[in-house]
């Protein structure tokens, strides 16, 4: 099977890491699909590490380097604290593209309190955009990890925000043209792009809130593959079914406008800037009440169920399968 641009396949993935070796009894949690970040036993605390990469993007690179990271050791309840990132730029690059991207790394490493200590950049043949890589350890103490596969049969499924934040933002800003010409106004794709920052694609205070007022079964960041895919990855690594109710997602305006004028379902945008956090049924109260005290906005979207229930979702009054996405919508449309 040829593969297309995008996150590999979940079959494919699953199939690859169950092969991975565990031969380190210091590796508390490895590679497994639906978990945002490793975890390595480090005394009284893990280090927690994770590795992601800017593909899509050939602007602004350096400072989402920092907020990708940070989401994902965010929903951990880890703390980030060091950053390595590799830079690949193309053939014919300047100097100041390359002073730019340095001064974006740092002043967002610097609003995280993350310390850029090292790396790697390099002019590369055949790119036709620059592609970041960073690697971000962080520390959490054991009492206060949170894995996605905490999840349980019974638990209320909380989304922070709308979707889809970074997926609607990237588009305004790499397929700007191509909005004009399907009627879509210069001022609703100038608010998209600002979406970066207004709401934003951070989701660490979010995570932060939510771990304070109580005591969360499993949180997840869902980035590329959207919502959609963010909710089967949580599923699958809790070993649990969904409900999940249409109506109570909240899509953005600019993300429906933008999503309508390409052609794209907001369901499998990449949807950083929303937190998906499992919670018992009596405390989805609680936790709203704590995001929107902060200015959060959150919504009860779903239940989890058992797993032989499968993972559904309600439309008006029918309920059918949870839509799957072969790759993010953003793929989809730069890749055809």
């Amino acid at each position: 099977m040829k593969l297309k641009a995008g996150k590999l396949p979940p079959e494919l993935l699953d199939r690859l890491l169950k092969d991975v070796p565990a031969n380190d009894p210091r590796v508390a949690l490895g590679p497994k699909v639906g978990e945002d970040a490793a975890l390595i036993d480090f005394g009284d605390r893990y280090l927690a590490a994770k590795t992601d990469p800017i593909t899509f993007a050939s602007g602004l690179i350096g400072w989402y380097l920092v907020q990708v990271n940070c989401n994902d050791l965010a929903v951990m309840g880890a703390t980030p604290k060091w950053l390595m990132a590799t830079l690949l730029l193309p053939e014919g690059t300047e100097d100041k593209q390359v002073e730019e991207i340095f001064q974006q790394l740092t002043t967002a490493a610097a609003e995280h309190n993350i310390t850029l200590v090292g790396g790697h950049t390099e002019v590369t043949v055949g790119l036709p955009r620059p592609i970041a890589v960073g690697v971000l350890l962080g520390e959490v103490d054991k009492d206060d990890v949170v894995l996605t596969s905490g999840i349980e049969p019974g638990d209320a499924i909380v989304l922070t925000g709308g979707i889809a934040i970074e997926g609607t933002a990237l588009l305004a800003r790499e397929a700007e043209a191509q909005l004009l010409d399907s009627g879509l106004d210069a001022a609703s794709i100038e608010t998209a792009k600002q979406m970066l920052f207004t709401p934003g694609i951070s989701v660490r205070r979010a995570a932060e809130v939510a771990r304070r007022a109580v005591n969360v079964h499993g949180m997840h960041d869902p980035t590329e593959g959207g919502l959609a895919s963010g909710l089967a990855e949580m599923a699958a690594a809790g070993d649990v079914g969904l409900t999940i109710n249409r109506a109570a997602i909240e899509v953005l305006p600019e993300c429906r406008a933008v999503c309508d004028a390409l052609g794209l379902d907001p369901m499998g945008l990449i949807a950083s800037g929303a937190l998906l956090a499992a919670v018992a049924s009596d405390d989805d109260a609680t936790l709203l009440a704590a995001l929107e005290a902060q200015g959060v906005a959150a919504r009860v979207i779903g239940t989890a169920t058992e797993p032989g229930e499968g993972l559904k979702m309600r439309v008006g009054g029918e309920l059918v399968p949870l839509p799957t996405f072969e790759r993010d919508e953003l793929a989809r449309y730069f890749g055809d």
